[in-house]
């Protein structure tokens, strides 16, 4: 099983913080709060923050944050880092402190996702309180949710993923737009934890440097109740309601500020992983989700 344990958090970037604010409080259901050294903090459980969110003239997906179970794992996965010739760097006080860490390494996938190795992380133990008064996201051990990445240089990524950083898969969906060209390969990844997925990996790029994130509520009335408030805040509808053939999820997908789509299920499947086989997967839903543009949210 692999050293890291969940997706603790990512970080996102915004040229208005306000446009984020406004729709992680109004359509997600969640709080938010300063951050030290500027930014947003996101709040969906009892941790300060799952997500960041920072300025800067693009809007984009910045990083994604991987959770260690102490610094014994956290030295053994710069270990392998070290022995296989990865380069890494050390995050400063200053980044530890607004990430709420002990330590963090920094190292970017053959694609040029950034991903932040941490562990220790700072809890305040304050509540979290909807302000829409949804009851809780489904985090805890399993993390904030899961996040898909653009790979187009799939097989150094698969790699990468697997063999550094200790992922393993969990399903492939091979994606055939047009029969006449290779398959687009798009491969589950799970970690330390019982969700489905919590990393997945695409062949192909996108502007806002994530596919989708995921956040899993704990009712079907939570899900179509932050469908309602998105109809009311005019927040784009990425997919419609389905149900995934893979992880089971019951969802729908948004676009947020940042310009990637955020997916909100309920029903997510919980692995057993000793009883778990691998396989491929031939549509992406039993039912619904029927994606706005090609390529998105898949």
């Amino acid at each position: 099983m692999s050293d890291i344990r969940a997706l603790s958090y990512y970080v996102a970037q915004i040229d208005d913080l306000n446009k984020w604010r406004d729709y992680a409080e109004n359509v997600l259901g969640m709080m938010t709060s300063p951050a030290p050294g500027g930014g947003l903090y996101v709040k969906m459980d009892d941790r300060p923050f799952r997500m960041l969110i920072v300025e800067g003239d693009t809007p984009c997906y910045l990083a994604s944050g991987w959770e260690m179970s102490g610094k014994s794992a956290f030295e053994a996965v710069l270990g392998r880092l070290q022995d296989q010739g990865v380069a890494y760097e050390l995050g400063d006080a200053a980044l530890c402190d607004q990430r709420g860490v002990q330590a963090m390494a920094i190292v970017f996938d053959p694609s040029g996702n950034r991903n932040e190795l941490t562990w220790g992380y700072r809890s305040d133990c304050q509540p979290f309180v909807s302000p829409q008064g949804v009851p809780c996201f489904l985090t805890g051990d399993m993390g904030l949710g899961h996040t898909v990445l653009p790979a187009p240089n799939f097989d150094e990524c698969a790699r990468f993923y697997q063999d550094v950083l200790g992922f393993e898969i969990s399903d492939i969906f091979n994606f055939r737009p047009d029969p006449s060209v290779p398959p687009v390969r798009i491969h589950f990844l799970h970690c330390g934890n019982s969700r489905h997925h919590s990393l997945a990996i695409a062949e192909y790029d996108v502007p806002s440097k994530c596919v989708h994130v995921m956040v899993e509520v704990d009712s079907m009335t939570e899900v179509g109740r932050a469908h309602d408030r998105r109809v009311a805040h005019k927040t784009p509808l990425s997919a419609t309601l389905g149900q995934h053939l893979n992880d089971k999820m019951t969802s729908f997908y948004m676009k947020t500020p940042s310009g990637f789509d955020l997916e909100y299920g309920y029903g997510g499947l919980q692995v057993d992983w000793d009883q778990h086989s691998a396989f491929e997967f031939t549509r992406v839903s039993i039912w619904g989700h029927e994606f706005g543009q090609a390529g998105e949210g898949q």
